[in-house]
C-alpha cells in the first residue's frame, strides 16, 4: 500500500519538472544580435527601400516606352493671311478666324546615348548606400547589445555568488547557534550572522530589480520578452582571427563613392546626341492646309535629334564637384580607419590588463579561503568573535566578486575588440 501511496507525488513530480525546465529560457549574445537586427524598427525599412527601389527603377524603364499626349485647341484670332487675288475662274477665300485642332503626338527615343540605362545604374547604387546606412547603424547596436548582456550577465553571477554566499552562511550560522546553545559562544555570535543574512537579503532585492530594469532595456531592442527567468548563456568561446575587418562603414564609403562613379558617368552621356522618332495625327478646321475652310483630317511623322553643343562648361564643373565629394569620402575613410586603430589600441591595452588583474585575483581568493579557513576553526573553539569572523567571510567573497567582475568585463573587452574590428564571430561550447 505504501508503494502504491507514492505514485501520485512521482506523477506530480514529473509533471512539473518539465514546466520549471521550460520556465527558465536561456538566450546567446548571438540570439541577441541576430534578434535585433531583425525585430528593430531600423531593419523594417530594408524591405521598404526594397520596394521603392523596384518602383523608381520601373518608372526609369518606362522613359523606353513612346510617348502619347492627346491636345485640343478652339482659337480665335483678330486676323488672318490672305491673298487679296481674284480671277475669273476661282476666288481665294481667307481662313476663318475661328480655329479648331485636335491632335495625338506619340514620340519614341530611338537613341539617348545611354540616359536611361545610366540613370538606372545611378538609382540602384543610391539605393545600396542608404541600405548599407541601415546596417551600419544596426551593427552600431552591437555594442549598446554587449554592454547591456553583460551588465545582465554580471548581475546573474552576482546573484549566484550571493546565493553560495547565504548558504556558506546559513551554514555558519547553525555551527553558532549550536555552540550558543552549549554555552561554548556567547548569544551575541548568531546575531552577528543574523544581521549578515539580512543584509544579502537585501542586496537579493536590489540585484533582482537591478536584473528587471536591464532584461527590460535589452527586450525593446531586440524585440522579444525576457524576464527574470532568462538566463543568459555564458559559456561561448571567440573563434577566428583579426585579419580583416568587415566593418559596415567601410563598404559604405565604398558604395559612396561608387554611386559618384555612376553620377559622373552619366553626366558624360548627358551631352551625347539624342534621336527621337515623331508622328502626329490629327483633325481640324483648316488643316494642313491654311486656305482650305474645312474639317479635314492630317498626320505629320519624323526623326529628329537634339545635341547639345556648348553648355557653358556646365557639365565640367558639375564633374569637378563630384570628385571634390569623392575625395571628401576617402578622407572621411581615413579618419573613420585612424579612429577605429585608436579605439582597438585602447582596448587591447585593458585587455592585457584585465588578463593581469585576474591572475592576481586568482591568488588572492586562494589566500582568502585560507585565512577563512583559519577564522572558522578559531570562531568554533571562541578564540575570536564573529564579527572578527564576518571581516574575512567579506574579505573573501569580495574578492571572488572582483574575479566575477574582471571576468565578464575581460570578455565584454573581447567582443567589443572583434565588434569594433568588424570580425566578430562566436562559437558555441
Amino acid at each position: 500500500m505504501k508503494h502504491f501511496s507514492n505514485k501520485p507525488n512521482i506523477l506530480i513530480l514529473l509533471l512539473v519538472l518539465p514546466l520549471w525546465t521550460f520556465a527558465q529560457e536561456t538566450i546567446t549574445l548571438d540570439k541577441c544580435f541576430d534578434l535585433v537586427a531583425e525585430n528593430y524598427p531600423l531593419a523594417k525599412q530594408t524591405l521598404l527601400l526594397n520596394e521603392q527601389m523596384v518602383l523608381d527603377i520601373e518608372a526609369i524603364n518606362k522613359g523606353k516606352l513612346p510617348k502619347l499626349d492627346l491636345n485640343a485647341q478652339a482659337s480665335y484670332q483678330s486676323d488672318v493671311t490672305y491673298l487679296p487675288l481674284q480671277t475669273a475662274i476661282a476666288t481665294i477665300v481667307p481662313p476663318n478666324k475661328d480655329q479648331y485642332k485636335a491632335a495625338l503626338d506619340v514620340n519614341q527615343i530611338i537613341f539617348d546615348g545611354g540616359m536611361i540605362a545610366a540613370s538606372t545604374k545611378v538609382k540602384e547604387a543610391s539605393y545600396r548606400v542608404r541600405q548599407q546606412k541601415i546596417h551600419v547603424n544596426l551593427y552600431a547596436l552591437k555594442h549598446k547589445i554587449n554592454q547591456l548582456y553583460h551588465s545582465i550577465l554580471l548581475v546573474q553571477e552576482k546573484l549566484a555568488l550571493l546565493k553560495a554566499k547565504e548558504n556558506l552562511l546559513k551554514a555558519q550560522l547553525k555551527e553558532v547557534e549550536a555552540g550558543v546553545k552549549y554555552g561554548t559562544l556567547l548569544s551575541s555570535s548568531a546575531d552577528v550572522l543574523e544581521v549578515e543574512l539580512l543584509k544579502i537579503k537585501r542586496q537579493f532585492t536590489e540585484l533582482n530589480y537591478s536584473k528587471s530594469s536591464l532584461l527590460g532595456q535589452l527586450s525593446l531592442l531586440i524585440g522579444k520578452e525576457l524576464n527574470q527567468n532568462t538566463l543568459l548563456q555564458e559559456h561561448v568561446s571567440l573563434s577566428g582571427t583579426y585579419e580583416k575587418s568587415q566593418r559596415p562603414e567601410l563598404l559604405f564609403f565604398d558604395l559612396q563613392k561608387e554611386q559618384i562613379d555612376f553620377s559622373t558617368a552619366l553626366l558624360s552621356k548627358s551631352n551625347l546626341p539624342k534621336i527621337n522618332a515623331f508622328a502626329q495625327g490629327g483633325y481640324g478646321n483648316p488643316g494642313l492646309n491654311m486656305l482650305e475652310n474645312s474639317f479635314k483630317s492630317f498626320y505629320i511623322t519624323g526623326l529628329r535629334m537634339n545635341w547639345k553643343v556648348f553648355d557653358w562648361k556646365k557639365n565640367k564643373t558639375e564633374k569637378q564637384a563630384l570628385q571634390i565629394n569623392k575625395d571628401m569620402v576617402n578622407s572621411q575613410k581615413e579618419i573613420f580607419e585612424l579612429n577605429i586603430n585608436l579605439e582597438l589600441e585602447n582596448l587591447q591595452s585593458e585587455i592585457d590588463k584585465l588578463r593581469e588583474t585576474i591572475d592576481l585575483d586568482h591568488e588572492i581568493i586562494v589566500l582568502r579561503a585560507g585565512i577563512l579557513k583559519s577564522a572558522e576553526s578559531q570562531l568554533k573553539n571562541g578564540a575570536i568573535t564573529s564579527s572578527n569572523y564576518m571581516i574575512e567571510f567579506t574579505h573573501l567573497f569580495s574578492a571572488k566578486s572582483d574575479l566575477n567582475l574582471h571576468q565578464t568585463e575581460l570578455f565584454l573587452k573581447k567582443i567589443q575588440y572583434r565588434i569594433t574590428k568588424g570580425n566578430y564571430t562566436t562559437n558555441k561550447n
